[in-house]
C-alpha cells in the first residue's frame, strides 16, 4: 500500500494512493497514521478495509495538498556520512560505526510545501534521503530480524543550514531542525511495494540541474544494520523515522559551495517512492 495524508497543515486526513493513480480518503478505517496506528496492527486493518470498502471511499480531488504521510513521530533519527562518495566529498573518513544525530520532529512538513530559509540563515543545503518508518517497538533488535520491524519507506529531503550546523559549535541538531527542514512523502510505501530497498535510484535537482544521482547500493550501513544499531541505544517506537543518509552532490560539496536562495526550486525522488518539489522562500 501507499499511504498518504491530505488537507491543510495540521488538519490532514489519512488516505491511500491506489495503483491506478486515484487518491482516496481512508478516514473510514478509523485512525490517522500515528504511533497507535502502527503499533496496533493498523496496516493490517487498513489493508482489510481497503479490500472491503475501498471501492466506495471518497476520492481526494486533484490539487488537494499532500501533507507528510504519517503523523509527527516521537523521533526522527538521521545518519550522517552513510554514502562512501559523500564522506569523501565532505573530507571525512568513512565511519566505523553509523554517525547518528536527531532532527526535531517539528521540522516535518508536506512533500511539496515551501522550505523556509531560517532567520539569520546563510547556507541552506539539500540532501535527498531514503527514510525508514518503524512499525513496532524495537529495542536490542538483531540484524537478521530488523526488517520485521519496518512499516515502510518514504522520501525525505534532509535540509541543513550549514552555518548553524558547522560554524556555531556543539552538535548538528540546530542546523538540521529549523521549521520546514524535513519534507516527507509524497507517500509511505509498505515493504511489499519495494522490490529491493538496497537497489533504488535516488536523485535531486536544483532549478532543473541535477545535483545528486546515486543508488542505495552505495549505502555504507544498510537498513537492517541501521535498525539494529540504533535500537541498541534507544527504543524505537512505532512510527519513528530513520533517515539513512545522503549521496554526494550536496551544496557544501560543490566547488565553490553552492547554497539555496529565495526562489530556488528543489525537485527530488527515489524509485518506488515518488517525487517531491519544494520552493525556497526567505523568512519573513
Amino acid at each position: 500500500m501507499k499511504l498518504i495524508r491530505f488537507g491543510e497543515p495540521n488538519r490532514e486526513r489519512p488516505g491511500l494512493l491506489l495503483p491506478d493513480g486515484r487518491r482516496i480518503d481512508a478516514s473510514g478505517c478509523g485512525s490517522d497514521y500515528d504511533e497507535a496506528f502502527f503499533g496496533s496492527g493498523g496496516l493490517e486493518r487498513l489493508a482489510h478495509w481497503l479490500e472491503r470498502e475501498g471501492a466506495a471511499a471518497p476520492v481526494v480531488p486533484d490539487g488537494v495538498r499532500l501533507g507528510p504521510p504519517l503523523c509527527r513521530p516521537s523521533k526522527l533519527v538521521c545518519v550522517g556520512l552513510n554514502y562512501r562518495d559523500h564522506a569523501r566529498e565532505s573530507g571525512m573518513a568513512i565511519p566505523d560505526e553509523p554517525v547518528l544525530f536527531c532532527k526535531a520532529t517539528s521540522a516535518i512538513t508536506g512533500p511539496n510545501d515551501d522550505v523556509l530559509i531560517p532567520r539569520n540563515g546563510t547556507k541552506l543545503d539539500w540532501e535527498v534521503e531514503l527514510a525508514v518508518v518503524i512499525g513496532r517497538r524495537a529495542a536490542y533488535v538483531e540484524r537478521d530480524e530488523a526488517l520485521r520491524y519496518v512499516a515502510g519507506y518514504v522520501l525525505h529531503n534532509d535540509y541543513s543550514e550549514r552555518a548553524f550546523q558547522l560554524e556555531r559549535g556543539g552538535q548538528w541538531v540546530k542546523g538540521k531542525s529549523c521549521d520546514t527542514f524535513a519534507p516527507l512523502g509524497p507517500f509511505l510505501a509498505t515493504p511489499d511495494e519495494i522490490r529491493d530497498v538496497h537497489d533504488l535510484r535516488l536523485w535531486l535537482k536544483v532549478n532543473g540541474a541535477t545535483k545528486q544521482c546515486s543508488s542505495t547500493r552505495e549505502l555504507i550501513f544498510d537498513v537492517p544494520a541501521l535498525v539494529s544499531y540504533i535500537s541498541q541505544y534507544m527504543t524505537l517506537l512505532p512510527g519513528d523515522i530513520i533517515s539513512t543518509g545522503t549521496p554526494p552532490g550536496v551544496g557544501l560539496g560543490q566547488s565553490p559551495p553552492r547554497y539555496l536562495a529565495d526562489g530556488d526550486e528543489v525537485e527530488l525522488g527515489i524509485d518506488g517512492l515518488g517525487s517531491a518539489r519544494q520552493r525556497v522562500r526567505a523568512y519573513h
